[in-house]
């Protein structure tokens, strides 16, 4: 009896889950898919557009995407196709559709991300703006109370002190506009003492510095901190670490794209996470999916984007004082 009473008891919604229930109270985005030529990227497209977060537009090859969707019965019958002959073209024609005022995000297709990026940072017809572009994993570890944003793993290769202050900053501003509050931003390296014999403690100094200094807005930074005191209370107290940040990090920012990418993946696939992932500092955000990424994972990602989209739009509503 004890048993049955105990199995009837649902779990407790996910970290996505949330993000999906404040995506579908705002209202959904017009959203550029870029190139859907294979069933795990159109397929994603129409399912989060059922679930009313986003309304796509298809770019790409019209007679292609067309196949696919008889191939694998998706009904695409009420949904706008931009037709582009091949993947650059599809790139360079969803950017133009953003500058014409016809998409609010981009969604990465199955077009490799280099020829997206091509189009969006080109330097006459591209998206970029004051801010450096950086990527962001939303990241659900089944066994960590709260979603980890993970910054930068898939862009900026070895950013420097300048590079880094934008991809905190977009973290943060990205954090803000979910819903989420004013973060906790923990900058990594190996060891949470500042030495001259690892240059990435010496960043996350200036960077704390910086923070002080009103050049990062919107969250609380500590660093350096090694992952465990990082994210670990009890790790941080062993470590005698005084902080607000340590032991309850929210946004994990690494030293480079190598250590993120290890840190996202190793979280992925031994811890059985989660991951949803964005492009910002760009005009708009951009929405990167992997054929490997779960339906969820491809809502959550939209469903960022979406807050994102929303909170830009109101932003704009209010008059400047």
């Amino acid at each position: 009896m004890v048993m049955s009473q105990v199995s009837a008891v649902e779990p407790p919604p996910s970290k996505y889950d949330r993000l999906l229930a404040r995506a579908k109270k705002v209202p959904p985005a017009a959203t550029l898919v870029v190139y859907p030529c294979d069933e795990s990227s159109l397929r994603g497209a129409l399912e989060t557009a059922e679930e009313g977060i986003i309304v796509p537009i298809l770019v790409g090859p019209a007679v292609r995407i067309s196949a696919v969707a008889r191939e694998h019965r998706l009904d695409i019958d009420q949904i706008d196709i931009v037709d582009a002959d091949h993947a650059e073209a599809a790139a360079a024609k969803a950017v133009q559709l953003v500058h014409e005022g016809k998409g609010e995000l981009l969604m990465k297709g199955s077009l490799h991300t280099d020829e997206l990026m091509r189009a969006v940072t080109s330097s006459g017809t591209g998206l970029r703006t004051s801010r450096r572009i950086s990527h962001v994993f939303v990241v659900d570890v089944p066994t960590h109370p709260e979603a980890l944003f993970i910054t930068d793993a898939a862009i900026n290769i070895f950013p420097d002190l300048e590079a880094k202050r934008d991809i905190i900053q977009n973290a943060i501003d990205l954090f803000t506009l979910v819903g989420l509050g004013a973060p906790r931003v923990a900058i990594l390296s190996a060891v949470e003492t500042v030495t001259t014999k690892i240059p990435s403690t010496i960043e996350a100094a200036a960077l704390c510095k910086m923070a002080d200094r009103g050049q990062i807005t919107g969250g609380l930074l500590d660093g350096p901190l090694a992952f465990d005191n990082a994210i670990d209370v009890e790790a941080a107290k062993i470590k005698g670490i005084k902080s607000q940040v340590a032991g309850r990090a929210q946004i994990l920012v690494v030293p480079d794209l190598e250590a993120g990418n290890m840190l996202a993946k190793n979280l992925i696939f031994l811890a059985k996470a989660d991951s949803a992932g964005l492009v910002l500092g760009a005009r708009v955000p951009i929405i990167l999916t992997s054929r490997a990424d779960s339906v969820r994972s491809r809502m959550a990602s939209c469903a960022a984007a979406v807050l994102c989209a929303d909170a830009r739009r109101r932003a704009a509503a209010i008059p400047a004082v």
